[in-house]
């Protein structure tokens, strides 16, 4: 039983290294370097153990002899065609089983969420966001006289960009208690716990054109904003901007893109 495990694993390893060269050819045009350098290292790995199993551990034990099979009435033998019919559907089950392995193996990574942020920001180190349709549910600043809910949906997408991004919320209000209800709408959230993100870093204006102007004296990377206004105003200005919008506006400029939300921007949904 043990030589015929023995047997079986040399012929899926055999088997694998059919397998993996033909992926090997299919991928190997895409790869960097490192990824070269890591299919290099487990194919010395495979030769090492399969030439470990070749080499001889002992005596081999003979196997007995099978004992002959009497003809039928008509003159035929029917298990020798049984047997064959066997092997091959085990030898079909074999490479089967080590191609699945190796499909596996091949698969590509799912990406975090951290690194589709830091891919879709362009390796953006700063960002101006407006809080009013993005941050928070509510969508004007009439609304938040009365109250200021922060959208538990974009808090992990929030998390990530506080990691590598020097983040700056803006927000329009209209009196001095909004500013208060949307610091403690954060302050009740974690935002500034969980992230990177200080209350100073909240900033508030009583004009959409004092927005305007934190976003140009700030100089950031990128900047998020629901009012289509705004967004043209600082297409010249800004290398690359989000516009929030439940209805995809039409494209004003090649840097600005546009989503119904944050975290459908990141793929977070």
């Amino acid at each position: 039983m043990a030589d015929y495990s023995k047997e079986e694993f040399l012929q899926l390893i055999k088997r694998f290294g059919v397998y993996v060269t033909v992926k090997i050819s299919n991928l190997l045009h895409g790869l960097d370097l490192r990824s070269i350098g890591a299919l290099a290292g487990l194919a010395v790995a495979i030769v090492f153990t399969w030439r470990l199993l070749r080499s001889p551990s002992g005596p081999q034990r003979r196997r007995p002899k099978r004992p002959a099979v009497a003809p039928s009435s008509s003159g035929m033998s029917t298990l020798p065609n049984t047997n064959v019919v066997a092997s091959r559907v085990c030898s079909s089950s074999e490479d089967s089983r080590a191609e699945n392995v190796i499909d596996e193996f091949f698969l590509p990574v799912k990406p975090t969420l951290g690194q589709i942020v830091r891919q879709r920001l362009s390796e953006g180190r700063k960002v101006t966001c407006r809080l009013v349709g993005v941050i928070l549910e509510e969508s004007t600043p009439e609304e938040l006289q009365k109250q200021a809910t922060v959208r538990s949906s974009v808090l992990e997408v929030l998390l990530e960009i506080t990691k590598f991004c020097d983040l700056y919320l803006l927000e329009r209000v209209l009196d001095d208690e909004s500013e208060k209800k949307v610091l403690l709408a954060l302050e009740d959230a974690g935002v500034f716990t969980s992230s990177g993100l200080v209350k100073d870093k909240v900033l508030f204006c009583s004009t959409e054109n004092g927005r305007t102007s934190f976003v140009r004296q700030l100089e950031p990377d990128w900047h998020i904003d629901t009012n289509p206004e705004i967004v043209t105003q600082l297409a010249r200005f800004i290398k690359y901007q989000l516009h929030i919008s439940p209805v995809k506006p039409e494209r004003t400029a090649s840097n600005v893109f546009s989503s119904p939300s944050l975290e459908q921007f990141f793929g977070s949904l």
